[in-house]
């Protein structure tokens, strides 16, 4: 049974570039807020800062767009240099139309631009790219903070998705360490002793949408702690969260 959930804020973090250490910027943060990470926490971080601390940052005009690129950019919003690392960051192309480009990543994820963003990185001419192995990041992250805090938490790194059929955007989870994203519920009974049978839980995506409530988009607060969720500690990957190919109905 899970009782009260809180969700923090961790003000503080700045602007995080290449090489910073990302655990001890966390850790002062929390110092400074007078908060102590305890056994159970959840940590959310945006991918933004964990991939301008990764340095996987670029400079769109040093890229030479291929002929795909000026093709994307001809019907896009973004020039063909933008483009060209898109198409770089992406496994293949699901589609194009009204000036949006959908994408598979390398990583499994269908998402805009292949989570090539230029928002909030602090230069007119960088974008960032998602990191290259989120779940390893996450790890990380989470032995680094376990160490400095003796506490044990798990850590989602999270990133903003749209949705099919759904205005809006939530943010999700891309990386995960020392929580099982899911939560299946196959096999036992509801309330009324009816056994179910398809409900499986994105608990890893339902968090990084709550933490996203007191991060806002404009408030410079990218990480945040869920309290209180009682989830199941383990070693699985975000990876369960991307849907098999055969499993895929709208593939």
């Amino acid at each position: 049974m899970t009782g009260p959930i809180q969700i923090i804020p961790v003000h503080g973090i700045g602007e995080v570039v290449p090489a910073d250490d990302l655990p001890t910027i966390i850790h002062i943060a929390l110092k400074e807020q007078d908060i102590s990470l305890i056994d159970g926490d959840v940590v959310v971080v945006t991918q933004k800062i964990v991939s301008k601390a990764e340095g996987r940052m670029v400079d769109p005009t040093t890229v030479e767009p291929s002929h795909m690129a000026h093709m994307a950019a001809a019907q896009g919003h973004k020039d063909a240099h933008h483009y060209e690392i898109v198409l770089r960051e992406s496994r293949r192309v699901v589609r194009m139309d009204r000036r949006v480009l959908i994408t598979e990543t390398h990583h499994g994820l269908i998402c805009a631009n292949a989570g090539v963003d230029e928002s909030n990185v602090g230069s007119e001419r960088l974008v960032t790219l998602l990191p290259v192995d989120p779940d390893r990041s996450a790890s990380r992250l989470r032995d680094a903070l376990c160490e400095r805090s003796n506490a044990t938490v798990a850590v989602i790194i999270s990133d903003t998705f749209g949705r099919p059929w759904r205005e809006g955007q939530v943010n999700v989870a891309i990386g995960v360490a020392g929580i099982d994203p899911l939560a299946d519920y196959a096999g036992q009974p509801d309330t009324h002793g009816y056994m179910m049978q398809a409900s499986n839980i994105a608990v890893a995506d339902e968090m990084a949408s709550a933490a996203e409530l007191v991060m806002g988009k404009v408030d410079a607060v990218p990480v945040a702690i869920i309290r209180g969720y009682n989830y199941t500690p383990t070693n699985a990957s975000a990876q369960k969260l991307i849907r098999s190919p055969e499993r895929d109905l709208f593939r």
